[in-house]
């Protein structure tokens, strides 16, 4: 029985590890990242920490790819820009106070703008999907 809390400690701790570092800007937390199955499956496990949950994903024929470097804009329900940065990867999590706020990305000069509502109850998530 040592041995199992041993080795889920261990696990633990490997999973803490692949997450991407966690970011600043201004009042803003985040990271952002995914690249490769162990990163990804880190960055999965802590979702529930965000209050937002941005997914880019580009759509072929055949299959959907993750993409990163898309450019992120947050603006809040005032309209001041409360993160300006690009993804580091297909998974970008975020920590803001409740409120309404405007996420605007881009992915080869296709933008797409959504609004999204967080509070202490509810946690937003949004997949954006482009056409490639």
């Amino acid at each position: 029985m040592v041995l199992g809390a041993a080795f889920g400690v261990n696990i633990a701790i490997a999973a803490e590890t692949d997450l991407p570092a966690i970011q600043h800007a201004g009042d803003v937390t985040y990271l952002s990242g995914g690249i490769g199955s162990d990163q990804a499956r880190a960055i999965k496990d802590v979702m529930h920490n965000y209050p937002m949950v941005l997914t880019f994903v580009g759509k072929t024929s055949n299959q959907n790819q993750y993409l990163s470097d898309v450019p992120v804009t947050i603006t809040d329900g005032k309209g001041n820009t409360v993160l300006e940065t690009s993804s580091d990867g297909p998974f970008m999590l975020v920590s803001l106070p409740s409120g309404h706020y405007t996420v605007s990305v881009s992915y080869k000069g296709q933008a797409e703008h959504r609004t999204m509502n967080i509070s202490n109850a509810a946690h937003a998530r949004q997949t954006f999907v482009w056409a490639m």
